[in-house]
């Protein structure tokens, strides 16, 4: 009983936090369900479950999964929200992240037209910050699991990686000969690019298998 009691207000908890979060009232939220905002009061205060059909209602309007209804979050990381507000949540934080690796870029720019005018290739810090940013939307894609996302930035990673080394040759007091042979590095990305689709589709499949 106790049990059933702590679930009722678990699922009371996250229905409120999602219709707060949906900008809905009680009674907004009701007529969606075509129940009254007496029921909703009720469950919002953990003296009822709604049906399963009535959760996966709320869960369908939310953008979110009956699991993340019953479940309780108070102990982890990412309280439970919309689908919407995760996605633009986790937008603001990877623009904000990749933003950082851009200012540092611009403040060494900066830095560098100031005390070292004479550098001809100032302008490959800001080379150097798109496999910077490629990284941390890789660390976050991890994180949240998106695949495509990962794939993307993985091979962003790559390309970038190997141009800012080519293009850092260029900048050298190196040798002719390597110079005009660096254009060779770009070869390396082939077979990197193919293991990392190889090894994410791998992946994909034994996932699905387990």
């Amino acid at each position: 009983m106790e049990e059933q009691d702590q679930l009722a207000v678990t699922v009371g908890q996250n229905i409120t936090r999602l219709r707060k979060m949906a900008n809905l009232t009680q009674l907004e939220l009701a007529e969606k369900l075509n129940y009254s905002d007496k029921s909703v009061s009720k469950w919002e205060q953990g003296n009822g479950i709604p049906d399963v059909r009535i959760l996966v209602q709320l869960a369908d309007l939310f953008g979110v999964s009956v699991d993340d209804l019953v479940r309780d979050h108070s102990n982890e990381k990412e309280q439970v929200m919309p689908k919407n507000a995760k996605l633009r949540q986790r937008l603001i934080t990877v623009l904000l992240s990749g933003g950082l690796c851009w200012l540092v870029a611009v403040v060494l720019f900066v830095l560098l037209g100031i005390f070292g005018s004479t550098l001809q290739y100032k302008w490959l810090v800001f080379l150097y910050a798109v496999p910077a940013t490629a990284i941390v939307v890789l660390v976050f894609s991890c994180i949240w699991h998106y695949k495509w996302v990962r794939i993307l930035s993985v091979s962003v990673l790559v390309w970038s990686a190997l141009a800012c080394v080519f293009f850092t040759f260029w900048a050298l007091p190196l040798p002719e000969i390597i110079q005009s042979n660096s254009w060779l590095l770009f070869l390396i990305g082939v077979p990197l690019q193919i293991l990392a689709l190889f090894f994410f589709v791998w992946r994909k499949k034994a996932h699905f298998k387990d």
